[in-house]
C-alpha cells in the first residue's frame, strides 16, 4: 500500500476562526484541540481520516514573503469536493473572494485566498 497524506499543520491567526469557516464550507470537524509548542494552541480540523493543523504561537505573527517566491514555502492547499458550484457559494457567502477558475482534465477549479492569505484550491473530479 502506497503511504497515504496524513496532514498539513499550517500557520493562522486565529485558530477557531479558521476552524469555524473551515467546517461551515468543507464540512470539516474539530478533532483535536489543544496546547502546542513554545506556548503555541493547536486545533485539528478535517475528517476522520485527514486532516489540517492550525496552529498560531504563543507570540506576534511576522508577514511571510510571497510563497511562491520562497525555497519551503506553502504555495496552496487543494481540496477535492464533490459540488464546486455549492462549495464556490459557500466560500463567496464567507467573503472570500475565488479566481482562477478553470475547467480541464481532469476536474473543474478555483482558487481563493483566506483572511491569512493562504491559498486554497478546490477541485471537482468528473
Amino acid at each position: 500500500m502506497p503511504a497515504l497524506f496524513e496532514h498539513a499543520n499550517i500557520t493562522v491567526s486565529d485558530p477557531a476562526a479558521t476552524a469555524a469557516w473551515m467546517g461551515r464550507i468543507f464540512d470539516w470537524q474539530l478533532r483535536w484541540e489543544g496546547d502546542a509548542i513554545a506556548g503555541g494552541h493547536t486545533k485539528h480540523v478535517g475528517t476522520a481520516t485527514h486532516y489540517v493543523a492550525l496552529y498560531t504561537p504563543g507570540t506576534a505573527i511576522e508577514d511571510k514573503a510571497d510563497s511562491y517566491h520562497a525555497t519551503g514555502g506553502l504555495n496552496h492547499l487543494a481540496v477535492v469536493v464533490d459540488d464546486l458550484d455549492a462549495t464556490e457559494a459557500r466560500v463567496k457567502a464567507e467573503g472570500f473572494k475565488t479566481g482562477n477558475h478553470g475547467d480541464y482534465e481532469p476536474g473543474r477549479r478555483f482558487y481563493f485566498h483566506d483572511a491569512d492569505d493562504i491559498e486554497f484550491e478546490v477541485v471537482q473530479y468528473d
